[in-house]
């Protein structure tokens, strides 16, 4: 039987047996947010190694469920954002669209991972008052395609979906944010690069890595074959404790990207969402990190440290 996309992408690999020998995992935890990671990441990860970078991204565990002040389920103020079903419009000039709510890899570090995507999820079904706010505001340039993750879409929603934005005369950019490339590069196909390829609208791509192991060899011709498409390849990643809270780690991760033609672009403080506060970096470990990060990189190796503060109109780069 020919698997759906979504069957594809966001089948579990790990077997009861590869979770009986991973001490931190907590089924508890599990209840609450879906542990879910593609065949492809799980063989980069070293399931013998109890802090493996990339396992404990994805490794449900008993801190999750310790609730802790100024945590909350809607962190970055989405939810008071949102102007149409699936459309939060929070910075000028852009607008973000909820394109769906299904991820291909659950981050455990995810500030959405508590959305409550069935209300507010731009599906095909409920375009049009999508399509329609974004026309009638003229001050709107780009329209960035958020989950969830976009990439779940099939190529041919995808392009009904583009055809329709690139009616909007006032349109420039399209924007796609995506873990897909990372985690399951083959969904960067034929298809797919035949339906973006013909994208009349700037395209950009921002990929969400976090440490260096995520970026193995056969990443390289995917990305190759997205930037002979036009797409311009960015990064950004999420500071975690415990995972990339290093200067070394962040050097090499900024120095791999290169190699593969992506630009870092923002480092994020965590997005205190419920269920993520293990993962917390204080601002002034980050400031010192960034610091060293300045000292031992080129400029345009890094990347901004900003964090997201509801209600503000910006991201606050942080000095």
């Amino acid at each position: 039987m020919k698997k759906t996309l979504w069957r594809e992408l966001s089948k579990n690999h790990l077997t009861d047996s590869d979770l009986k020998h991973l001490q931190n995992y907590s089924s508890a935890s599990e209840a609450l947010f879906r542990l879910q990671v593609p065949a492809f990441y799980q063989q980069l990860i070293d399931l013998k190694n109890s802090k493996d970078p990339l396992l404990l991204q994805i490794l449900p565990t008993a801190d999750e469920q310790l609730k802790k002040e100024e945590f909350s389920d809607d962190p970055v103020g989405d939810l008071h954002a949102s102007k149409e079903q699936g459309i939060i419009h929070k910075y000028h000039g852009r607008v973000l669209l909820i394109s769906t709510g299904s991820c291909a890899i659950n981050c455990r570090y995810c500030f959405r991972r508590n959305f409550p995507y069935s209300q507010n999820n731009a599906s095909s079904h409920n375009w049009s008052k999508a399509i329609h706010y974004i026309k009638s505001h003229p001050d709107i340039h780009e329209v960035i395609l958020s989950g969830g993750d976009p990439l779940m879409l099939s190529t041919k929603v995808l392009k009904k979906l583009s055809q329709q934005l690139e009616t909007i005369k006032h349109l420039k950019t399209l924007r796609i944010h995506t873990r897909i490339p990372l985690v399951s590069p083959s969904r960067i196909n034929s298809s797919f690069l035949q339906w973006i390829n013909t994208v009349a609208l700037k395209k950009v791509m921002v990929v969400h890595c976090n440490h260096p192991n995520e970026l193995a060899q056969e990443l390289e011709s995917p990305l190759k074959r997205l930037r002979d498409s036009g797409v311009l390849l960015l990064n950004q990643s999420v500071l975690l404790k415990g995972i990339n809270d290093n200067s070394n780690i962040l050097c090499a991760l900024s120095q791999r990207l290169f190699e593969l033609d992506i630009l870092p672009y923002y480092l994020n403080l965590l997005d205190k969402a419920n269920g993520t506060h293990h993962f917390k970096v204080t601002k002034t470990r980050a400031k010192q990190i960034h610091y060293e990060l300045l000292q031992r990189l080129p400029g345009y190796l890094v990347p901004k440290l900003v964090e997201e503060i509801s209600g503000k109109k910006n991201k606050s780069p942080i000095f």
